[in-house]
């Protein structure tokens, strides 16, 4: 995991990579040069996309399907002078059935963001960072759909962090917070006892300290083709500092009309404190449990707009 982490650093600096991506953070970065003007400015971006299979006496095979998921980024920012305040929300939700089966869940995020800032000197602003995630609904470790793996607020992630937020050009932030609480919360009995996502078993609430960086960048290759990415690092200094809790997301955006998109986008998430099971033997049982690289990729077509 070490050579891991050197590549995605090394990837961040170089290419000014990003992570939780979304139009409404690119519309954020154009709303600040070196100072945002005066009042608030809101928006967002709703997408929605269907997919559907029908198959009737198909010589090749193949089962029924139906899919659809729905994205949701709105903010609001204000600006006055040297100061900011930005306010991001990204939602995102999906479902799939397939043949006889039961309907499973592709996609369940809630994202909030709030930043403000002050500006110190140059490109540098003084600023301070609030974080918090979770997802609407239980998950499952599908095709079993019985015992939950998680839920609402099981977890649910608070991150505090104040440091200083780096802005050289448009569409690119560097926050660096040398100070940053991370809470990890488990609001789930059966969860809780079992200790899931790093809290001790039976309670309910993990508390870190460390230090945080995420850096932000979009990129608009054509007119009608965008790349955004966002990349955030966490140390805690308290306990295994050198294992960096890593969220990296990537989004590319093509616009075939008005409001219809295409869109591939990525997430990978890398936590000493998220266990993963694994069936290394074949036989249908979990033989060894552990952290693990997390990686999602979704490509779709839908419908969008913007507001």
């Amino acid at each position: 995991m070490k050579k891991l982490y050197a590549f995605l650093i090394a990837f961040a600096f170089a290419f000014g990579t990003y992570a939780q991506v979304t139009e409404t953070d690119a519309d954020l970065k154009e709303i600040h040069k070196e100072e945002v003007k005066s009042g608030w400015k809101t928006g967002g971006l709703f997408s929605v996309g269907f997919n559907q299979v029908s198959l009737t006496n198909w010589a090749a095979g193949g089962q029924n399907s139906i899919s659809g998921n729905g994205l949701m980024n709105v903010f609001a920012a204000y600006g006055k002078g040297s100061l900011s305040w930005e306010n991001t929300l990204d939602m995102g939700y999906g479902m799939m059935k397939q043949g006889k089966e039961d309907l499973i869940k592709t996609d369940d995020k809630i994202d909030f963001m709030s930043k403000f800032g002050l500006k110190a000197f140059d490109n540098w602003h003084y600023a301070g960072l609030l974080n918090f995630k979770t997802q609407m609904t239980p998950g499952y470790n599908y095709p079993n759909t019985t015992d939950k793996i998680s839920d609402l607020l099981a977890p649910a992630y608070l991150l505090l962090a104040v440091g200083m937020d780096y802005k050289a050009f448009e569409n690119f932030s560097l926050f660096i917070a040398p100070v940053t609480g991370k809470i990890t919360i488990v609001n789930d009995d059966v969860l809780s006892q079992a200790g899931a996502f790093g809290v001790e078993p039976g309670e309910t609430i993990k508390s870190e300290f460390g230090g945080y960086i995420r850096t932000s960048y979009k990129i608009n290759i054509t007119d009608d083709i965008s790349f955004q990415t966002k990349l955030d690092l966490f140390s805690n200094y308290l306990d295994k500092p050198q294992n960096l809790d890593v969220n990296w997301e990537t989004l590319t955006m093509i616009k075939v009309s008005k409001y219809i998109t295409v869109s591939f986008a990525t997430h990978l998430i890398y936590d000493e404190n998220i266990m993963i099971g694994v069936d290394t033997t074949g036989d249908g049982e979990v033989d060894t449990i552990g952290p693990r690289t997390q990686f999602k990729q979704l490509l779709g077509v839908g419908l969008s707009f913007k507001i």
